[in-house]
């Protein structure tokens, strides 16, 4: 995957990840006060930190399963293997990463697997 691409998904990634949690501080008092609570870091570190009960009571699932998202999309691109399905190792279409930057699978294993949800 080309090193350009890979370093702006990352930025992306990063821009990602403070918009939620921004958006969770301005929402939600109890994760405000959580934040506020921890240690001084950067915001993209926040989310990295072992996310308590207390912290997953104060936000909704869907941004807590997005954060986790980001985090592991974050790890690949460390690990070198951002931009490849998780379960075909095919590369992943840029203009899917560019819609969906922690996107794990290729389009056809994300269909199966959602079919198989049904």
């Amino acid at each position: 995957m080309d090193k350009e691409f890979v370093e702006k998904m990352k930025q992306s990634l990063i821009d990602l990840k403070k918009e939620i949690i921004n958006n969770l501080i301005a929402g939600n008092e109890d994760f405000k006060q959580i934040v506020e609570e921890m240690d001084p870091k950067d915001f993209a570190d926040i989310a990295s930190d072992d996310i308590d009960r207390k912290m997953i009571e104060a936000i909704g699932t869907q941004d807590v399963k997005r954060l986790k998202a980001i985090d592991n999309a974050l790890s690949r691109i460390q690990q070198g293997k951002y931009g490849l399905c998780v379960k075909c190792g095919k590369k992943i279409p840029q203009d899917r990463l560019e819609a969906i930057p922690y996107a794990l699978m290729c389009i056809e294993c994300k269909s199966e697997e959602e079919r198989r949800n049904r």
